[in-house]
């Protein structure tokens, strides 16, 4: 049987440290319980083994965007509870009925089509309550025919909880409280990645932290809490040095001052290097950051290796993790750390590593949340 040929980008998942930050924000959230979004197939790093991690963790709620999503990873985890964020359309009751996923009701509509179909499938039901994303809008709560619907969770988004500080925040809270209280819901959730430490009054009984699980900072509070999940590598193709006075890649935006050493990459923005990195990015090769040089190209990005003389073809470089963090590389993009990831492309071959077993299905999972009713005072 002939092998496939190996790739020249490498992607690598450190299932340890997702399980390690899931405990990390199970700890953070309590008493709520804690979910776990992965959507998107879990933000680029793909579905099977995270997803596995993820309920060997002890998590049992998972949030994906779309129904295709949900036959995926229901075909992964058959007990897990699948909620459905981007909703339910007419032609879609049977298949949410086949999954038994949950969809996450964002319209009067929505409702309505739902309860018609019968509605003693469990759904949930979206707030609006300022991010004029999805959602039922404030003054359409108190019109919603809600009677025989069985009703899982009511849940909002926040919009700016990885600002510390903005009055956001508290008014996304307050609203959600007063219009969530009188609702027949079992469970109640607001808290996104951020929110679980900018608001931990507003925890209620549910967390969904999405791109912190997969290592992502986006608040202050989470630094050091978290460990990094993904490491994206690049085999180096070729190696030369050119004169001072030469420009590099595309419309010659990039030229040398003097005699410099270059190592070419394999990857470019079709694998999610996008161009916001030309002339600003920086990689890693044999432990040493080197500057990004030039523009990027589709499948090439050039790179000042001048501090590395030791650099051959076949090395590798690594352009996020393990000695260039998420946030830092977004910071030099201009992309958010949500797209660094999710932008990764299909032509990484990927690697999921795990040092320790994974959680035992006997010992004990985060407990879910206790009837309780939470006290929103920010």
């Amino acid at each position: 049987m002939t092998m496939p040929p190996a790739s020249r980008l490498r992607l690598s998942v450190d299932l340890d440290a997702l399980g390690s930050n899931y405990r990390a924000l199970a700890r953070l959230a309590g008493p709520a319980a804690c979910a776990a979004a992965v959507k998107a197939e879990c933000y680029g790093l793909g579905l099977e083994q995270p997803a596995r991690r993820l309920w060997a963790e002890g998590c049992r709620d998972f949030f994906v965007a779309t129904l295709p999503e949900a036959a995926q990873l229901r075909a992964l985890l058959p007990e897990a509870r699948i909620h459905v964020l981007n909703g339910v359309l007419e032609g879609e009751v049977a298949a949410f009925r086949a999954l038994s996923a949950q969809p996450v009701l964002n319209t009067p509509e929505q409702v309505a089509l739902w309860r018609q179909a019968g509605g003693e499938r469990p759904a949930d039901l979206m707030l609006d309550t300022g991010m004029n994303r999805l959602g039922v809008r404030p003054e359409e709560v108190a019109g919603l025919d809600l009677s025989g619907l069985n009703l899982d969770i009511a849940l909002s988004h926040f919009a700016c909880a990885d600002e510390p500080g903005h009055p956001l925040t508290r008014r996304q809270a307050d609203r959600f409280a007063a219009l969530s209280a009188g609702l027949p819901a079992r469970r109640r959730s607001l808290a996104n990645s951020a929110g679980i430490v900018e608001a931990p009054a507003a925890l209620f009984d549910l967390a969904r932290p999405g791109i912190a699980l997969y290592g992502g900072v986006v608040h202050p509070a989470l630094e050091g809490v978290l460990r990094p999940v993904a490491k994206a590598e690049a085999q180096v193709i070729q190696v030369k040095t050119v004169p001072a006075g030469e420009t590099v890649g595309y419309n010659a935006t990039w030229a040398a001052a003097a005699p410099t050493r270059l190592a070419t990459l394999a990857i470019g923005y079709a694998d999610g290097y996008l161009r916001g990195f030309s002339s600003r990015g920086q990689v890693v090769v044999r432990g040493v950051r080197c500057p990004v040089v030039g523009r990027v190209s589709m499948d090439l990005v050039t790179a000042d290796i001048s501090a590395v003389p030791a650099v051959q073809p076949g090395d590798w470089a690594t352009l996020l993790g393990d000695g260039i963090p998420l946030a830092e590389a977004a910071l030099w993009s201009g992309l958010s750390q949500y797209e660094l990831l999710t932008l990764l492309g299909h032509r990484y071959e990927r690697h999921y590593c795990a040092e320790r077993p994974a959680v035992r299905e006997t010992e004990a999972p985060h407990p879910e949340a206790p009837e309780h009713e939470a006290r929103v005072t920010l």
